[in-house]
């Protein structure tokens, strides 16, 4: 589980281990499904150790005296700002992508079209690179394979991106 989407969930309100795992799920539809629920819990501990989570115990629930209530320190609060001001990609799984326009959107720490934006512009810049890169290769030869997958991939990505993009502008103007 990555330490940062973690955080950022936590960004919005402090929570419970089981209403992160809520969180993820309905954030991940399906692919939610094959998450680790004990993963939330070891994130969370290792979060707590390194001073970037408090916790406390829940008052009033005589049901379940052990629930611990999870909430972001100051540190934690500059790691998902960080997280969220990062321009990586391209990364094998999309679903941290979208996990960071989900949590930046709900805890209001950034504009998630501003974020697409941002991703946008650092994949052009790679496509431009890697367009460069395979006319320079000799044609069919294996790194212009390399360099062909490379383009094809961040064609693609960027049509996610744009995909992205609407969905999250219907949002903003009330219309999704």
């Amino acid at each position: 589980m990555q330490q940062e989407v973690v955080l950022a969930l936590l960004a919005k309100e402090p929570a419970h281990g089981y209403q992160l795992r809520a969180r993820l799920r309905q954030a991940l539809g399906p692919l939610g499904d094959a998450m680790n629920d004990g993963q939330v819990y070891v994130t969370l501990a290792r979060l707590e150790r390194s001073g970037q989570v408090t916790c406390e115990r829940a008052a009033g629930d005589p049901d379940r005296p052990d629930r611990k209530v999870y909430g972001l320190t100051a540190a934690g609060h500059r790691r998902v700002a960080d997280w969220l001001a990062e321009v990586s990609w391209p990364k094998p799984d999309l679903a941290e992508f979208h996990l960071k326009l989900l949590a930046a959107a709900a805890a209001r720490l950034a504009d998630p079209i501003a974020i697409v934006d941002a991703q946008r512009r650092e994949l052009l810049r790679r496509l431009r690179d890697a367009e460069r890169a395979a006319m320079a290769e000799p044609e069919g030869s294996e790194p212009a394979l390399l360099f062909d997958g490379i383009v094809l991939r961040l064609q693609a990505d960027l049509r996610w991106l744009e995909a992205c993009e609407r969905v999250w502008t219907r949002r903003r103007s009330g219309r999704g």
